[in-house]
């Protein structure tokens, strides 16, 4: 069961913090989705109440992959004009900002964004960048946009987005992700994409052990060249082929989503969460909400759980902080210059 929202979340959300997992197909607000249903005729219950129950995991819910991502269906209707990708895009940002964020890293699903109209690919992204850096600016918040494809759909589209995002760099797209089902579509048709990609200045972050195998994290490492995992949290299970210790080698850092993971059934309870565990393995960890709406969470929350409920103190987790923002996907001297700040806090 999630927390209790009316208790105090002072301690944690005046602490100042950074998110690298984000993604912005699971940030709208429940009042923006009524918004857009009237607007433009999207069939939805009339009420927050009803609403909230098709797309955000409710307490009574089945903690599973497909509950989870049954909510995503809903959401997929939503996206029917480029006022409402900016819209949806600038909340996103003012929601991290108001929870404290200093920086965030937002990945959003460029073909996920244009399929419902139909949307060029290149129009969908340069919405998402104007209204994220025009957000950022006005919330005193800094943003970098990762763009994401999915394992289950073509490497051509793959291949697309990565040559529209790197045509971006300047613009504040700062990387590209993998996503998807990785337990049963395999990495391999993209290993050369990536490569490109990151030749071409992006960098690059990879969902793997999360309901795939811990090898997927090696494949990641190897084949991917990916410098953060998304989630990761099965690395453990593989410890006599040592890819933990690659892990740690190669200096690699995982963007754990703790009440993501129980929530889709990756866990079987927030208690079990393999996060404490990952930090004593000595992992580069930095906590992350995923889809805060779609969980009904904000990053305070999850410093919450994670202290409260996997007894995590709370200089581990001011640690975290710090931590991602080295892993910042920065240019040297601001990610220095975002650290410095954080630490005279």
């Amino acid at each position: 069961m999630l927390l209790n929202k009316t208790i105090p979340l002072n301690q944690y959300f005046s602490l100042p913090k950074v998110e690298l997992h984000r993604h912005l197909e699971g940030s709208l607000r429940l009042t923006t989705m009524l918004d857009i249903a009237r607007q433009h005729g999207v069939t939805v219950p009339a009420s927050l109440f009803n609403l909230s129950g098709l797309v955000q995991v409710q307490d009574q819910d089945p903690m599973t992959f497909s509950n989870f991502l049954d909510k995503f269906k809903t959401l997929r209707l939503f996206y029917k004009s480029p006022d409402v990708i900016h819209r949806v895009t600038r909340e996103a940002v003012e929601d991290a900002a108001s929870d404290n964020i200093r920086y965030l890293e937002l990945r959003f699903t460029p073909v996920a964004l244009s399929r419902a109209e139909g949307f060029p690919l290149n129009d969908v992204m340069d919405w998402v960048l104007v209204s994220a850096q025009e957000a950022a600016q006005k919330n005193n918040i800094k943003v970098g946009l990762i763009a994401s494809v999915n394992r289950h759909e073509s490497p051509e589209l793959a291949e697309q987005v990565a040559w529209l995002a790197a045509e971006r760099i300047k613009d504040g797209l700062v990387g590209i992700d993998l996503a998807g089902n990785e337990a049963e579509f395999p990495s391999d048709p993209f290993h050369g994409i990536f490569r490109e990609a990151k030749q071409a200045g992006l960098r690059i972050t990879i969902h793997a052990g999360e309901w795939g195998p811990a090898e997927n994290v090696r494949d990641a490492i190897e084949n991917l060249g990916a410098e953060r995992i998304g989630h990761g949290v099965r690395v453990l299970d593989a410890e006599r082929e040592n890819i933990a210790a690659l892990a740690k080698e190669r200096g690699i850092t995982f963007e754990v989503c703790v009440t993501s993971n129980y929530q889709s059934g990756v866990v079987r309870s927030l208690a079990e969460h393999p996060l404490p565990r990952m930090m004593e393995a000595g992992l580069n960890v930095t906590v992350n909400t995923d889809d805060p709406s779609v969980s009904r969470i904000t990053l305070s929350h999850e410093y919450q759980h994670i202290h409260e409920k996997l007894h995590v103190p709370m200089d581990a987790l001011k640690e975290t902080v710090i931590r991602a923002a080295q892993a910042a996907f920065l240019p040297e001297a601001e990610k220095e210059k975002l650290t410095v700040s954080l630490e005279q806090n």
